[in-house]
């Protein structure tokens, strides 16, 4: 069975396998050995194989070809000391995910494979994965991603200058901004300080794997057996985005490249690139024009608060989404039941443009049809159902056009910030191979 889960991510443990004696003589038996030094934490063979079955069965899964078996290690192993760089520098700067957090986010993961909490912790137990440790990994997951958005967030400024070249620039704040692009790259990392042989034999890796592209090999498998980004184990793809919001080496590639096709090879400070388009919709927008998604949308906010739990919340609201399936009108019963100042207008909240709303509930509305309703999001604030009524697009103020391309430059030096932060981190860190081929 294959979840939607977050990326999972293996904590270390030893395993012992007791030596036994057969009658006439004592066979060999494997234990568990070090092969890789982090800092002061060990990485141990059974880690290794326990994430490589979970990486050949998230592959499988998603139907993507698996690279040769010693070259997958390869690159896990590479994998799984840079997130236990991260995870270190997490915990040494006081980050923590709470138990009421992990706790969520399971309820989060459940409901996004339609089960109950029960039936999903029942379904990887069937599976053969141990719910403790799974949490546990989860746990690290969500860790990862929050001293991600702390470090790259401070390490990303987008100056006034920036923003007016963005907005006098037709190809970058105009035309471009209605066209969405999917999108699969590998990355090949370049050490900070990096020796001209080192760049030599990088470079010459990057090379052989374009050849292996243009020869017809499966770019996802190519990506699974040499990139060195977050997403190359599940084969780099980078979802769907807008073309302006990019990476702006990535942007200008894509721009000349037709669904299928794959760049030359790419250098940036932080290593070589190779990037392919899967995908090309929507249109240029009229010169000069900065057109804006907006989004009618209306919602049943429950708090979560010393007397409502999150599980009285989210009871509440599947018993008002049973009703509203059944015919109940939802502004009638927004105003009857929900905690937002929105109930007095049968939880109205006007037109939203994209940002105006914190992620979770962004993201699940933009997921809706018109006049479908969601199942009970979680936020910051609480459980909503949301409803979208309606969707536009219009051209934006001039403020608005300056807080929308503000935006799409942060998003665009994103990519470019967080490997350049994870190649320092990992150059930094003390790492010993004791595989018996380094």
């Amino acid at each position: 069975m294959t979840f939607r889960l977050l990326p999972i991510f293996l904590l270390s443990f030893l395993l012992s396998v007791p030596a036994y004696a057969q009658t006439r003589r004592a066979q060999p038996v494997e234990v568990d050995r070090i092969i890789a030094v982090v800092n002061d934490e060990a990485i141990t063979a059974f880690e290794l194989r326990a994430r490589l079955a979970t990486v050949e069965r998230q592959l499988r899964g998603q139907n993507v070809q698996l690279p040769p078996r010693e070259v997958l290690e390869r690159q896990l192993l590479d994998r799984m000391i840079t997130d236990r760089v991260q995870l270190q520098f997490a915990r040494e700067t006081g980050l923590r995910i709470s138990d009421i957090e992990l706790d969520a986010a399971m309820r989060r993961i459940a409901d996004g494979n339609r089960l109950s909490l029960q039936d999903f912790r029942a379904a990887l137990e069937r599976d053969g994965v141990a719910w403790v440790k799974f949490r546990e990994e989860i746990r690290d997951e969500i860790l990862l991603s929050r001293v991600r958005d702390r470090e790259v967030e401070s390490r990303i400024i987008v100056s006034d200058g920036e923003i007016d070249n963005y907005l006098a620039n037709p190809d970058q704040g105009g035309s471009a901004g209605n066209i969405e692009v999917q999108t699969a790259h590998i990355v090949l990392r370049v050490p900070e300080q990096a020796s001209p042989d080192q760049l030599m034999r990088i470079g010459a890796r990057a090379q052989a794997a374009l050849d292996q592209i243009r020869r017809g090999e499966n770019f996802a498998k190519v990506a699974a057996s040499h990139s060195d980004a977050p997403d190359g184990l599940s084969g780099g793809a980078m979802g769907a985005r807008p073309l302006d919001s990019l990476p702006a080496l990535y942007a200008d590639a894509v721009k000349n490249l037709k669904p299928g096709e794959v760049s030359d090879i790419l250098r940036s400070p932080a290593g070589f690139h190779i990037v392919m388009l899967i995908a090309r919709t929507g249109a240029t927008s009229p010169k000069g024009a900065v057109a804006l998604k907006q989004t009618r949308a209306r919602h049943i906010l429950i708090k979560v608060n010393e007397i409502v739990s999150e599980a009285e919340a989210r009871r509440k609201l599947v018993a008002l989404k049973e009703r509203l399936d059944n015919g109940a009108d939802f502004a009638d019963l927004a105003r009857l039941h929900s905690n937002d100042l929105s109930a007095a207008k049968g939880g109205d909240l006007g037109w939203l443009y994209q940002g105006d709303t914190v992620p979770d509930f962004e993201k699940a509305m933009d997921a809706l049809k018109l006049n479908q309703t969601s199942e009970p999001v979680q936020s910051p604030f609480g459980f909503h159902l949301i409803q979208v009524l309606e969707r536009r697009t219009e051209d934006a103020t001039a403020e608005r056009q300056r807080l929308a391309a503000r935006q799409v430059l942060r998003e665009r030096k994103s990519d470019e910030a967080y490997q350049d932060w994870v190649r320092q981190m990992r150059d930094r860190a003390y790492v010993e191979y004791r595989g018996e081929d380094r």
